[in-house]
């Protein structure tokens, strides 16, 4: 037997079991906490997929994928830094100095809070 075997045949149809035999044995017991409001601001409601949504939730995802994207933009840097010498080194601190300008405005304009919206609010 060679590895692709078990890749493409052995691995799905076993997962295909374990997910069988989990939906035919597994107690269904809805509680509070499992129909509560996810992260995302949705309500599970049995027949409401869809309610009302603070922009909050997609702000901070779409500054995570940016600031994800630095990462993925510097990593390359790192990597060969002892081949691209001063000048290298220069131009990777002028893009992380950049985005940390932008990040502080970010937070400095309330986009990124540390605090709850409802509780600021409520105050």
């Amino acid at each position: 037997m060679n590895n692709l075997f078990f890749i493409f045949i052995f691995v799905p149809i076993l997962a295909f079991i374990l997910l069988a035999l989990n939906v035919l044995f597994s107690v269904h017991r809805p509680d509070e906490a499992k129909v509560s409001a996810y992260e995302c601001g949705f309500i599970a409601l049995p027949g409401q997929t869809r309610s009302t949504f603070q922009i909050h939730f997609m702000i901070v995802a779409l500054l995570f994928l940016i600031f994800d994207l630095e990462i993925l933009l510097l990593f390359p840097l790192a990597v060969t830094l002892y081949q691209v010498s001063i000048f290298g080194f220069t131009i990777g601190i002028v893009f992380f100095i950049v985005l940390t300008i932008g990040f502080v405005l970010e937070i400095g304009s309330g986009a990124i809070s540390l605090v709850n919206i409802e509780q600021s609010n409520n105050k």
